[in-house]
């Protein structure tokens, strides 16, 4: 294995696990009362998933020297919305889904209302994070780190994203409405990712353009890639049932525009990130090579 990529996934190994230790040290322990909502809660979030959010979140920081113990409490909160959003995803009255990260999704585990209680509750707790930890080095930048993460999480961005997602099943979309439902949808919470990671440490304005424009394409090719690898790979690889959402009529990329030129958009976006660093010198390299692992993941 090539020395770059080998520290490449030394050092995403190493964000994994220490994400898997902070998550687990700030969500309430199951032994707490009420302890079946805490139980869930902490298998909604642990124990599973690439943490990409997370790895974007670390990445950034290193562009403005942030601290890694502010920037870890950022990414969990992010990594906390993530969560949150796959539990309602995979209820009945959404996409009715019974496997996520290749272990029952948690309204089977558990039972509907519990998943209701734990994705309301891991919002939260996100919140309750950037709101009580000295995270940025002035007052109105941590207020800012709140309502970025806020709106990304709200009508006009992730919840949105998914409102219009439901509400054109089964419809045909244009190739302008399929990419603004993915804005909202996902790219959104990728966005927030880079940005709050970013806020807690020193950066200029023409860096955090430079960051949010890298956000903006890496984070449409993140659903691309999900979009090929949901007509392409297996359910095992995945981890959550693949196929879903050909069978359950909804518009992808593949469905669209095919998937030659799915890969091809991928491989465009991938190449607008990569330029949007490139004067940024080495604190980008590890944006850079996650770039590279979103768009050429096989799962």
């Amino acid at each position: 294995m090539p020395a770059a990529k080998a520290d490449f996934q030394a050092w995403m190994g190493g964000v994994q696990a220490r994400m898997e230790n902070v998550l687990a040290r700030l969500l309430p322990a199951a032994s707490i009362a009420p302890a079946r909502l805490h139980e869930a809660m902490r298998y909604a979030t642990l124990e599973g998933g690439k943490r990409v959010r997370p790895l974007l979140a670390f990445a950034a920081g290193e562009v403005s020297g942030a601290a890694r113990e502010r920037v870890e409490i950022a990414a969990a909160a992010v990594e906390m919305i993530h969560a949150y959003s796959l539990v309602h995803d995979d209820m009945p009255c959404m996409d009715d889904d019974v496997l996520r990260r290749g272990k029952p999704t948690v309204h089977v585990q558990y039972d509907q209302a519990t998943a209701l209680l734990v994705g309301d509750a891991l919002q939260s707790l996100a919140f309750q994070l950037l709101s009580e930890h000295p995270l940025a080095d002035q007052p109105r930048l941590q207020l800012e780190m709140v309502k970025t993460l806020a709106a990304a999480a709200g009508s006009r961005g992730m919840a949105g994203g998914q409102h219009i997602d439901l509400d054109a099943t089964g419809k045909t979309l244009g190739l302008p409405e399929l990419e603004l439902m993915h804005i909202h949808k996902t790219g959104a919470m990728i966005r927030a990712a880079v940005l709050l990671g970013l806020f807690c440490g020193r950066f200029s304005e023409a860096e955090r353009q430079k960051l949010d424009k890298y956000a903006k394409a890496i984070g449409l090719a993140f659903q691309v890639v999900d979009d090929v690898l949901d007509y392409d790979a297996s359910t095992a690889t995945l981890g959550k049932t693949a196929g879903k959402d050909s069978r359950q009529g909804k518009a992808t990329y593949v469905s669209l525009i095919g998937l030659p030129r799915a890969r091809e958009l991928a491989e465009e976006l991938r190449a607008q990130a990569q330029a949007a660093l490139a004067d940024l010198g080495r604190p980008a390299r590890r944006l850079s090579e996650l770039a590279d692992f979103i768009v050429l993941r096989k799962f």
